[in-house]
């Protein structure tokens, strides 16, 4: 009886936890998709993506550059957000992404075909935009989203330049094997801001680190990646979720720009860092197996 009682609670507490995962999970869906007006977040940067997806417009007079596009049906919600901060989509010549994941590319082939933008991607990264995420290393092995044809291949300290723009790549890998980063100095009220469009190291459920490791190397480039960018001297930083650089925190709706809304020296580091050590325990969890 004892174990009959036991084993029930068991199963109930699973079933609990299964339906909190459930829940959870379609309240981040929701949140993906959930509208949130555009705003500035320092000099030419702008945020014009969703309530969580992070969509990243560089403005400058020969056109524009967006950074990642969400999903499927992001782009009138984009179009919309550019439009209300005084762009036109039209206007993009260059697309980038941050992780070629279907959450935030699976807009890119349509803003491509309306704007006539180039896209630019990391080598591995540009793999999986042009097969559709088939070969993705985590999520592959079916097309979820449609493929793009990518111009140009960039890599680490690469320069992309527009209309007096310049962005330095940063490969940051773990999360996908082409992730990356775009840095940038933007000049306000005569002081300096360093500014970092960061893909940050999260480790998404499922994902082997060294025991059947999800792809060959994934654990170093974690690694890696924690080291480099904690190295980073960054003032202001967003990343590809608005959860991820407490963006609702920073700035609501109605609120006034400030060039030093967004500035979070000790937040970039205290959120890599809380990463890292995810990732320390998922190592020792594998390990001990």
């Amino acid at each position: 009886m004892v174990r009959q009682h036991k084993s029930r609670s068991l199963l109930l507490i699973l079933g609990i936890v299964t339906l909190l995962s459930a829940a959870s999970t379609q309240a981040q869906r929701e949140n993906w998709a959930r509208p949130f007006p555009g705003f500035r977040v320092i000099g030419n940067l702008y945020g014009v993506g969703s309530y969580d997806l992070s969509v990243f417009l560089i403005s400058t007079e020969e056109g524009h550059i967006l950074i990642n596009t969400g999903l499927e049906d992001s782009t009138q919600l984009i179009r919309d957000n550019m439009a209300a901060l005084g762009f036109d989509l039209e206007d993009v010549r260059i697309l980038l992404t941050q992780q070629a994941h279907w959450d935030h590319t699976a807009a890119m082939a349509e803003i491509k075909a309306l704007s006539g933008a180039a896209v630019y991607a990391t080598p591995k990264d540009a793999r999986v935009l042009e097969d559709g995420g088939f070969s993705d290393a985590h999520f592959g092995g079916r097309q979820t989203f449609e493929p793009v044809s990518v111009e140009r291949i960039i890599q680490e300290g690469d320069r992309i330049e527009l209309g007096g723009v310049s962005l330095t790549v940063h490969e940051h890998p773990g999360h996908t094997e082409g992730s990356s980063s775009y840095a940038m100095t933007v000049r306000e009220n005569g002081r300096d801001y360093r500014v970092l469009i960061a893909n940050m190291g999260t480790i998404n459920p499922g994902k082997q680190l060294v025991v059947d490791p999800t792809y060959p190397g994934v654990s170093n480039d974690f690694a890696g990646t924690y080291s480099n960018q904690k190295a980073m001297e960054v003032d202001v930083w967003v990343a590809a979720h608005a959860s991820q650089y407490g963006m609702h925190g920073k700035w609501q709706p109605g609120q006034a720009y400030s060039a030093d809304n967004f500035v979070d020296p000790s937040g970039f580091v205290a959120a890599v860092e809380r990463l890292e050590r995810i990732y320390y325990e998922q190592l020792q969890q594998e390990r001990d197996q």
